[in-house]
């Protein structure tokens, strides 16, 4: 019995299955509502239809999926480890945002590109499989969507899961939703998963045990965000002279936590600047009139005025995707978001390989392991109010904590290479060849 013949077994698989190609009519409207909001690309829209923009290259093809902006730029270094084995293949690289599209923009390395993964109705993924004919499929995180495991099934292209993660509440809803993740997981060849936790939750769910590799986050071993060469020579002659520190990726609850310490910061250090970059950046005018009701002179980073040590504004928040790059390389500090906002936290590898002292509240559960990986290395800083966060940041020897940083972050790359390795291998028995 092939795997795909074991999937069609599955009752609740089937019934979705069954209702995928029903669903396609409504599918088409609620793309079209949202592209009419401005929440799809206005020029890739079809994408989602099953109706690629790229013509598909010649040579094995790897295609890997991750949901949103931060688990996307967890792929761009997996891609490059594996080019460099194989440098007949290419890697495309699908995501369900426009965000986590323009994020990816700058990052891609070659023989790499993006388009949007097609909505998850039978018409769709036919339409997005004929074109492209992957020779291996890699999920990572969390997003996995079953008519497009089904359908990878029925044409023999292996799947792999990579930089798992499930905790308990999870767990708890995948198990309410009957056999369907133990029906898809098991089409899985592989599950790579961040923790033991998480591998335990797998097995849970009927992967089995050998199937399952604990390999740490992918993202500790990320390419550096890409730089923007020449927006930052503009950025760096307006700030010359100035302290600059970032809040990155932020929460409501880390802006106003942010603005506090930045008025206690300017006490001492008048000239002191501060670059808010919300994690959606559609919240920008809002971040923005928080500021200035803080009483800062503040403005968006496109368009702002000219500035210097005397005319300069008090702080500018970032309304545009894919620039974190340029922010982390003006930055000597940055307050690391989701933390002080009961998020669970964002990434602490980003600003430890662009050489930026991370600062960060309580609320890290999404990267616990990792923040304790810093911590033990004396690399990052726990800060939980807005004087604790002032006082760190003029604190001198927080520079100390950058070259430390960076160590910590190198050591996620062995992890990545190993990754790479695994899944070549299993390409290998796909295509006959190392």
């Amino acid at each position: 019995m092939t795997l795909a013949d074991r999937l069609a077994k599955g009752v609740v698989l089937r019934l979705y299955l069954a209702a995928s190609p029903l669903l396609a009519p409504l599918l088409r409207c609620h793309l079209a509502r949202r592209l009419a909001r401005g929440k799809e690309d206005p020029l890739r829209w079809r994408e989602k239809l099953g109706h690629p923009s790229l013509p598909r290259p010649d040579g094995p093809l790897i295609w890997m999926h991750a949901v949103g902006v931060g688990e996307a730029l967890a792929l761009p270094g997996l891609a490059r480890a594996m080019l460099k084995r194989r440098p007949g293949m290419h890697v495309l690289v699908t995501s369900g945002t426009r965000t986590s599209a323009e994020a990816l923009a700058g990052n891609l390395p070659e023989r790499t590109f993006h388009q949007f993964l097609p909505l998850d109705a039978a018409p769709f993924v036919a339409g997005f499989l004929d074109h492209w004919r992957p020779d291996l499929a890699v999920w990572a995180e969390r997003d996995i969507w079953p008519a497009m495991v089904a359908g990878l099934a029925r044409r023999g292209v292996a799947q792999v899961l990579v930089n798992g993660r499930m905790d308990c509440a999870s767990l708890r809803a995948k198990a309410r939703a009957g056999r369907l993740y133990r029906d898809l997981y098991r089409a899985m060849a592989g599950v790579g998963v961040q923790d033991s936790t998480t591998a335990v939750h797998f097995a849970a769910l009927g992967v089995a045990p050998l199937r399952i590799t604990v390999d740490g986050s992918l993202k500790a071993g990320a390419d550096p965000l890409a730089d923007l060469p020449g927006l930052r020579a503009e950025w760096q002659a307006r700030l010359a002279g100035r302290r600059v520190w970032l809040a990155a990726s932020t929460h409501p609850g880390d802006e106003v936590e942010a603005a506090q310490a930045h008025a206690l910061l300017r006490r001492t250090d008048p000239a002191a600047c501060l670059i808010v970059a919300p994690r959606d950046p559609a919240r920008a005018a809002g971040v923005l009139a928080v500021l200035r009701a803080s009483g800062f002179r503040a403005a968006l980073t496109e368009g702002a005025p000219e500035c210097g040590p005397e005319t300069g504004l008090d702080a500018y928040v970032v309304p545009k995707i894919g620039q974190m790059g340029l922010w982390y390389r003006l930055a000597d500090t940055a307050l690391v978001g989701g933390s002080l906002a009961t998020v669970g936290g964002h990434n602490p590898y980003e600003p430890a390989r662009l050489d930026c002292a991370i600062l960060h509240g309580p609320h890290v559960g999404n990267f616990a392991g990792d923040y304790a990986a810093f911590h033990a290395a004396s690399a990052a800083r726990l800060v939980t109010t807005a004087a604790e966060l002032a006082a760190a940041l003029a604190d001198p020897a927080l520079a100390l904590q950058c070259a430390a940083a960076a160590g910590v972050a190198d050591q996620g790359r062995a992890g990545l290479d190993l990754v790479a390795q695994r899944l070549l291998s299993v390409l290998a028995v796909r295509c006959g060849s190392a």
